[in-house]
């Protein structure tokens, strides 16, 4: 019974902020590789993120290496704005790695920067 009590606010904390506690089945192998060096979980790092934009919602999440550090990567939507603020949670310290806010037009660029990206061999 203890045991739990003490899943509950943990999956409550997932489910609110739409984080997964794992890889999805047809996740990319390069995934789960990275998965398996974070050392905090994407829900610690989501809550952390979240905790620095109050009233936020977490757009998306993805893990990735960025500027050689290892990071949870949170786009959260400022609540009456059109703006996105981008936080990275170190994913081995749990720390604030960068936050930095995004408008619209900073959002196509990165949109359109990705799809450049995705179709380079």
């Amino acid at each position: 019974m203890h045991i739990r009590m003490m899943l509950v606010p943990l999956a409550a904390l997932v489910i609110a902020t739409g984080c997964s506690a794992g890889p999805a089945p047809d996740a990319d192998p390069g995934q789960a590789a990275l998965l398996k060096e974070a050392k905090v979980s994407e829900a610690a790092a989501a809550k952390t993120a979240l905790a620095r934009v109050p009233g936020g919602t977490i757009k998306s999440s993805e893990l990735e290496n960025e500027h050689g550090a290892l990071v949870w990567s949170f786009d959260i939507a400022i609540p009456k704005s059109p703006n996105i603020h981008e936080i990275q949670v170190n994913a081995l310290t749990g720390a604030i790695a960068n936050s930095e806010i995004e408008t619209p037009k900073d959002q196509a660029e990165e949109i359109e920067q990705d799809r450049k990206e995705a179709q380079t061999p």
